[in-house]
């Protein structure tokens, strides 16, 4: 896990338990995390700045 970084940056990464992601502060990009796998691909991450979408459904109300 130590020996892994940002594919775009080469920076750290951070291990987010909560969302099965490794997310890279500099980028604001998490990846996911499947099967005990890291996909680390930019095709593949997620945007930090974009609002979950569970945020958009409670603001929709």
């Amino acid at each position: 896990m130590d020996l892994l970084v940002c594919p775009l940056c080469k920076g750290p990464l951070g291990h987010d338990h909560a969302t099965h992601e490794l997310v890279c502060a500099a980028d604001r990009l998490a990846f996911p995390i499947r099967d005990g796998i890291a996909v680390m691909l930019e095709s593949e991450a997620r945007s930090l700045d974009a609002t979950p979408p569970s945020a958009d459904a409670t603001n929709a109300s």
